[in-house]
């Protein structure tokens, strides 16, 4: 966890905008390796891994900086400005 990060107030009670897909990916056609969601309007994109990087694009085009892990289980979160890991969150899906 980290301290540096400033971007906190960023981080809103969203609702995650596909329910398991990353509909850019799914638009073009392409896979995804591991899903993200926006905390500030619940885009949800593909990380880093992906041939896409979605996730990370919307970061540069809307400015909102931080991410929690899309995936089952997990509750991860990140900003992309400080490079840094904040408390992690309430895990937003469920098997």
């Amino acid at each position: 966890m980290s301290d540096t990060c400033t971007h906190s107030h960023l981080i809103r009670d969203i609702t995650p905008d596909s329910a398991d897909t990353c509909p850019e990916c799914v638009a073009l056609g392409d896979e995804w390796v591991h899903l993200r969601v926006c905390l500030t309007c619940g885009h949800v994109g593909c990380c880093d891994q992906s041939k896409s990087r979605h996730a990370r694009r919307h970061y540069h085009k809307a400015n909102h900086p931080i991410i929690q892990s899309y995936e089952l289980g997990e509750d991860w979160r990140y900003c992309f400005i400080d490079d840094a890991m904040l408390e992690p969150g309430k895990p937003l899906r469920r098997e």
